[in-house]
């Protein structure tokens, strides 16, 4: 007999196909549930394991009110803060992510967010789109070089590291702000700061990519933004609660910062639409890791932790040990 899962997001197909091969699941391709679709469903087929995303917020409440017979709820994220650790861990739930798979698309949407905002690729797509027909003088419509440039990255773990290695490609000198230094072969050259307002205003570009977490919380506001150099750019593929939007709009504004790619607001899918009314903005649908192979890959790591507690093993990337 397979075991019983309940997916409540819509996944690729060939996890979809992994799904129905080797799990008893009403929705093998994932459906769109909320909390009360969940619970009741996780009921009513008494499902030992829940596959979900960051949409299913995991509050000490809705921990509290799932079937006894549940053993495993497996993120298909790197992020975990929609998930009430210390109430799953209270409760016994086993809470596995999906670590390291995303870290290279991430960087890669990182970069181009980057690129994208330095080079006013959204300025430039709109002359296209209106069908272009007039030349552009020698000083008209300029951009910022990204090559050579200061990169400072916040969080160094995969995807900042994967991130650095881009901007070496670049030529870009990376500095970057970390809770602890990291080791010298982690580091690759780059400039360890331990504050981030002692690195913000040697930074050309800031790039973010540090957990949510208390002390994350509106990591980026009026007084940090006002450390880094006129002109900067900011890119943020991490989360939207690291940065206050309203300081963040009032610095595009200023002209304070010159550009901003990001793929994370404070509100997802309602993300403030005023960000739509600064061109200066190169935006992206929190699209890090959409690429096929990634959230194949990311859906794998869901099943591999599930199949491995089901059978009585250690989950293979679990949130706490």
């Amino acid at each position: 007999m397979k075991p019983r899962l309940i997916v409540s997001r819509q996944m690729p197909s060939s996890v979809g196909d992994r799904i129905r091969a080797e799990f008893d699941c009403p929705h093998p391709d994932g459906r769109d549930m909320d909390a009360e679709t969940t619970l009741a469903l996780l009921e009513e087929t008494k499902a030992e394991a829940l596959m979900f995303t960051s949409h299913l917020k995991l509050t000490a409440e809705f921990i509290e009110r799932l079937p006894a017979r549940l053993k495993i709820a497996a993120t298909c994220s790197v992020g975990t803060d929609h998930i009430d650790v210390n109430a799953a861990r209270v409760r016994g739930l086993i809470v596995t992510n999906t670590p390291k798979v995303l870290d290279e698309c991430t960087a890669d949407l990182a970069f181009l967010l980057l690129l994208g905002a330095a080079r006013r690729a959204r300025e430039y797509n709109t002359v296209m789109e209106r069908g272009w027909r007039q030349g552009m003088g020698m000083g008209e419509m300029l951009g910022i070089r990204v090559w050579g440039k200061t990169l400072g990255i916040l969080g160094m773990g995969g995807i900042g590291r994967a991130m650095a290695a881009r901007a070496r490609g670049f030529g870009m000198k990376v500095l970057y702000c970390n809770r602890t230094r990291l080791p010298p072969e982690l580091e690759q050259g780059a400039t360890w700061f331990g504050d981030l307002r002692d690195m913000l205003p040697q930074c050309d570009m800031l790039s973010l990519h540090a957990p949510a977490t208390p002390a994350t919380q509106r990591i980026i506001n009026a007084e940090t933004l006002a450390l880094l150099p006129k002109g900067a750019v900011l890119v943020n593929t991490a989360r939207g609660a690291l940065v206050d939007e309203g300081a963040l709009l009032a610095a595009l504004a200023s002209g304070h910062l010159a550009a901003a790619g990001l793929d994370v607001f404070d509100n997802e899918p309602a993300y403030d639409l005023r960000f739509r009314d600064h061109p200066n903005v190169f935006f992206t649908p929190h699209m890090g890791s959409a690429t096929h192979e990634t959230r194949r890959a990311m859906g794998f790591c869901c099943l591999d932790n599930i199949q491995a507690v089901l059978q009585g093993q250690r989950p293979l990337t679990p949130l706490w040990s």
